[in-house]
């Protein structure tokens, strides 16, 4: 027993180093690239700013200057690490300065626009399904709306919305349950579509209705595809809340870090907010990716 538990863990550290090795090399290469690009952008700011004129410094003294500039074009991965720490820790929760009061603002309007977005995604993928007419009707105008940059139609939706007397999240979430549906849509009107004639066929033999074969089979089914539809809503849903945040001048929220660094052209504020904003979508889409775990292993389709 002692033998096959240490054979397992040397197959578990060899698939560690395996997989780790790359990602290891990648993340290198990557920091020296951003470190060069660091150096490059900022050192002809460094020379008219930070060191004595004339040319009476050394490389060294350069390099030092690119790598600690207060303002710098593209700052240091040093840098950045330090802004966003501070900004976690330097800072009260409640704090317009912390970056997690600004998380929890995007975060609250990314999940009201998924649930929404999951929802109209479920109802039109049923609605296509069971009607040719609506499937000729809907889906053409689905994929059209996904033509129109959400960078214009934001602008409209929330001057609408504000003039109904919607403030606050619930403009936000409908940018966010627009850039949602689609793919729940899509994916859910191939998955509805995936059992094969003969299991369609011995339903009807048992007299099942089009709700009775949508619950007992299309919708197990399309569990497959519905899962990765949603890891993808939930991304997009953050980008469109974050989106939402911008042309109202928002005062909360990661796209409201964005804009007020990017009026100051403080760019070490700006890349901690976009470093917060992949964290906070990862930690999205995992929590989607764990749901899916759960759920497909206790239908055992795992």
């Amino acid at each position: 027993m002692v033998t096959m538990t240490k054979a397992v863990s040397n197959r578990n550290w060899q698939r560690c180093q395996e997989h780790g090795w790359p990602v290891t090399v990648l993340l290198v290469a990557v920091a020296l690239l951003w470190y060069g690009g660091a150096f490059w952008l900022n050192a002809a700011g460094a020379i008219e700013r930070v060191l004595p004129p004339e040319g009476a410094w050394t490389w060294r003294e350069l390099l030092a200057a690119t790598m600690d500039m207060q303002r710098p074009v593209l700052p240091a991965p040093h840098q950045v690490a330090i802004e966003f720490w501070s900004s976690l820790v330097d800072w009260p929760l409640d704090s317009p300065r912390n970056l997690l009061f600004h998380v929890a603002v995007t975060a609250e309007s990314t999940l009201w626009g998924f649930v929404l977005g999951t929802l109209l995604g479920l109802v039109l993928a049923v609605c296509i399904v069971h009607s040719r007419t609506l499937d000729r009707a809907l889906l053409p105008w689905i994929v059209a709306s996904q033509t129109v940059p959400v960078l214009a139609i934001a602008p409209i939706v929330l001057v609408i919305l504000g003039s109904l007397g919607f403030e606050g999240t619930a403009p936000k979430a409908v940018i966010a349950m627009y850039l949602c549906f689609f793919p729940v849509t899509v994916a859910m009107v191939q998955g509805l579509r995936s059992p094969q004639r003969i299991e369609t066929e011995m339903l009807h033999t048992y007299a099942a209705s089009r709700w009775q074969a949508l619950w007992l089979l299309r919708m197990p089914a399309s569990l497959p595809f519905l899962f990765p539809a949603l890891r993808v809503g939930i991304a997009a849903g953050l980008v469109g809340a974050m989106v939402a945040e911008l042309p109202t001048g928002a005062q909360a929220g990661l796209g409201a870090r964005l804009l007020t660094g990017s009026y100051y052209g403080n760019t070490l504020q700006i890349w901690s907010a976009l470093v917060m904003s992949a964290m906070l979508g990862l930690t999205l889409t995992a929590a989607v990716a764990g749901i899916e775990r759960l759920v497909l292993y206790r239908r055992g389709q795992t």
